[in-house]
């Protein structure tokens, strides 16, 4: 698909609109626009420079997603028409790459379309959760209440991701001041003690030397060295695209030390909390069990959710289906079995996401305390050893002259 910026007509309103459509030809998107009530005046084909551009200086953010919806579902609730809605929450939209989506979705709903028909044109900003409440919405004729359960969800999961991002922020700090310091003594303070051993014509010990030949390589070869960590770095993330290097990826979150019992509990609190969402709105229950394999953004947990759904789809209760599955903490397939008993598994669901939530939060909490102290005493250890390194052979060296 291309995508093209167009300026048209309005045959209804005689209004010139200025927005971005995507189709597969020049042609096919005059069409598009022809159906849709426009007149194309200019249509052209934006280019891939252009494109990433935009993608730079008009990232469309979660909190602009949270208030375009908020917004909307308050209009709507209020009993404005859904396209005049849309026009008035386009006025107050300031992300200009919003702006131009919401134009697209306003014209495609005044061409006839759904609003979950108009928002799937654009998976790239919207996700299959996002989409499927807005259609479980039209057909309950709930649209506004839906809307605000996806703003609800979309904060919630945007706060939990925030704060184990902050978590990890520190020992990231950390690890590059730890090789600041490692670059400061291999630089300036170790080139000094080379040139002291060499003037009174003594042999560096052998952690010394292999300091001075690193220092040596890194002065002489630091553009090589630059392009193998380069070129090592490009690998890893060229891997990591492939499927094997999303399994491992996956794989790894689930099972490192530490934050791996964080991730654990941060993917049921999205799996219950999404399925908690699309259950209240409608969604069925073999629908929803395949969008949130698709939301939790694990391969390796949605594939446990699919195994699952095949259960369910055979005849068996989800927490029958899903309890034997890896990764799936012992506490969700508890309460979906009271949920099924008294029938009110949305709310179970929801109670469960709450319990990981809460959970998270201290344990997110308790490992930013314990890990600052763990990070200095490693600071220390690994500046200390440098020290020690440079040092020790010093006094040494001093000692036998004096002797």
């Amino acid at each position: 698909m291309k995508k093209f910026a167009y300026e048209a007509r309005d045959q209804a309103s005689d209004k010139i609109i200025k927005a971005t459509l995507q189709a597969d030809s020049e042609s096919a998107a005059a069409r598009l626009l022809l159906e849709q009530g426009f007149t194309p005046l200019v249509l052209k084909e934006e280019s891939a420079d252009g494109n990433f551009i935009a993608r730079l200086s008009g990232r469309i953010t979660t909190k602009d997603k949270i208030v375009f919806t908020r917004q909307l579902a308050t209009l709507i609730g209020a009993g404005l028409p859904l396209a005049q809605s849309l026009h008035t929450v386009l006025e107050q939209t300031q992300n200009k790459r919003l702006q131009a989506v919401i134009q697209e979705i306003t014209a495609s709903v005044e061409g006839g379309k759904t609003l979950s028909e108009s928002f799937g044109k654009h998976t790239n900003i919207f996700d299959p959760v996002f989409i499927s409440l807005i259609s479980a919405g039209e057909v309950s004729g709930t649209l506004d209440e839906s809307l605000q359960r996806i703003a609800n969800q979309q904060e919630k999961d945007a706060a939990i991701t925030s704060k184990i991002k902050g978590a990890m922020t520190y020992p990231i700090i950390v690890l590059f001041v730890i090789f600041g310091v490692m670059a400061f003594m291999l630089f300036t303070v170790v080139p000094q003690v080379e040139k002291l051993y060499k003037d009174l014509k003594k042999d560096l010990p052998l952690i010394t030397q292999i300091m001075v030949s690193v220092a040596d390589f890194l002065s002489n070869f630091w553009w090589l060295a630059i392009i193998i960590i380069g070129l090592g770095v490009y690998f890893i993330v060229q891997y990591l695209k492939t499927e094997s290097g999303i399994k491992f990826k996956d794989t790894f979150k689930l099972n490192v030390p530490i934050f791996g019992v964080m991730f654990r509990k941060l993917y049921m609190a999205r799996f219950t909390r999404t399925a908690q969402t699309l259950l209240s709105t409608g969604v069925s229950m073999l629908d929803m069990l395949k969008i949130t394999s698709t939301a939790i953004n694990n391969t390796i947990l949605a594939k446990s959710i699919t195994r699952a759904a095949e259960k369910v789809r055979g005849g068996k209760a989800l927490s029958v289906a899903i309890q034997p599955e890896d990764y799936i903490l012992p506490l969700v397939p508890q309460m979906i079995k009271i949920g099924e008993q008294s029938g009110r598994i949305d709310e179970m669901m929801g109670k469960v996401a709450q319990v990981y939530e809460d959970e998270l939060d201290e344990q997110i909490r308790t490992i930013s305390t314990s890990i600052e102290p763990i990070l200095m005493v490693v600071l220390a250890v690994v500046a200390g050893g440098m020290v020690g390194a440079i040092l020790l052979p010093i006094y040494s060296l001093v000692n036998g002259i004096n002797v």
